[in-house]
């Protein structure tokens, strides 16, 4: 597969998951593998390192600046480079974020590869990167109407993405549908592939990856038949001994039934999807943690502002389940994730999804 100027030996793109699920052990490890690994640029100011300092407020990071910090991003590429050398490397930008542009360009001083965004229509992603003309830009689509749109804005710059990911409503945290057509047939994966496919015929030769409820080779194989050139898969990643989230997190989706895991009201305006927790429960009896915004993390929560309507804050909730924090962790999965059963590690998982299990 190839996306702008590099070479992925396997179509397998690993999706980003923040906070600090995919970082650098997680994806320099894939990378490394011969996949494509995806560093999350989300909740940053949660990486430990001695490198540098970030402001914090009850261990948590303090406004934007913090939340998306731009040291501990750099200095989570520089440690994943450490693993994958020279191989392609890809961050994660959700659109959605306080500070879009900023961190955008933090990624590409950061020497990062690829640089993916959902969570919104990312048309002004080209213009924060024209100066780092070899970084390939790669959007997040739902609709065949979505991908014309970016590529109808995306020519004010002279560019056209360097492939699309299809994301279906199976995947882990936020959808690109309203929670009644997660469930419509006409919105499932293996049915909006094919517009999306025929849209970008007309804007040139655009590499095109499906996304949300892929679990094995044979459902690589699906969608690699229905014309794709690759797929990304998250939630199966989360299995391996380098992921980078708590052990915690691990254990609950292993112990996760397929029943457990829903879709829920998120501050971003979008359904989720997660498994059902201590959290959940506390929020209907009016116990969960209180919402007090520190962090100022996406801009459609309006400063906490939905944050009170929907009952919890994304970033601390997030935050508390990289933690290991079982009791208030908010543990985002796709629809498959009940069937992870034992840890296994990136080599193994990369060796299953190409050879078949």
């Amino acid at each position: 597969m190839r996306i702008g100027k590099y070479d992925i030996k396997h179509p397998i793109i690993q999706g980003g998951m923040g906070v600090g699920i995919s970082w650098d052990k997680l994806a320099g490890t894939v990378s490394k593998e011969g996949a494509l690994g995806v560093i999350s640029a989300v909740g940053t100011g949660y990486y430990k390192s001695d490198e540098f300092t970030v402001k914090t407020k009850k261990d948590k990071p303090v406004d934007v600046l913090n939340f998306y910090s731009k040291d501990a991003l750099k200095t989570i590429i520089k440690n994943a480079r450490k693993i994958c050398g020279d191989a392609p490397l890809a961050c994660n930008i959700l659109h959605a974020i306080n500070d879009y542009g900023r961190v955008v360009k933090d990624a590409c001083e950061a020497g990062i590869n690829i640089i993916i965004t959902g969570a919104g229509l990312p048309t002004n992603m080209p213009e924060f990167t024209k100066d780092f003309p070899d970084v390939a830009l790669v959007p997040i689509v739902s609709s065949a109407r979505a991908l014309k749109l970016i590529c109808r804005k995306w020519k004010r710059f002279g560019k056209i993405p360097d492939a699309i990911i299809v994301e279906g409503p199976k995947s882990g945290g936020h959808q690109g549908f309203t929670y009644d057509q997660c469930f419509q047939e006409e919105f499932q994966l293996e049915n909006i592939v094919g517009p999306v496919i025929e849209e970008a015929k007309n804007w040139g030769d655009i590499p095109i990856i499906a996304a949300g409820g892929i679990w094995d080779k044979n459902d690589i194989d699906k969608f690699l038949a229905l014309g794709c050139d690759g797929v990304q898969m998250a939630t199966r990643f989360i299995g391996t001994f380098e992921c980078d989230v708590d052990m915690n997190m691990k254990k609950v989706l292993m112990d996760a039934k397929e029943e457990d895991i829903k879709l829920m009201k998120s501050p971003v305006g979008l359904p989720a999807r997660a498994v059902m927790t201590n959290l959940q429960e506390s929020m209907k009896n009016n116990t969960a943690p209180k919402v007090a915004c520190i962090s100022n993390c996406v801009s459609p929560c309006n400063r906490g502002q939905e944050a009170k309507i929907v009952g919890y804050c994304i970033a601390d909730r997030l935050g508390a389940a990289y933690q290991g924090d079982m009791n208030t962790g908010l543990f985002f999965t796709g629809s498959n994730g009940y069937r992870l059963d034992k840890l296994i590690s990136v080599h193994e998982l990369i060796e299953k999804l190409t050879k078949g299990e």
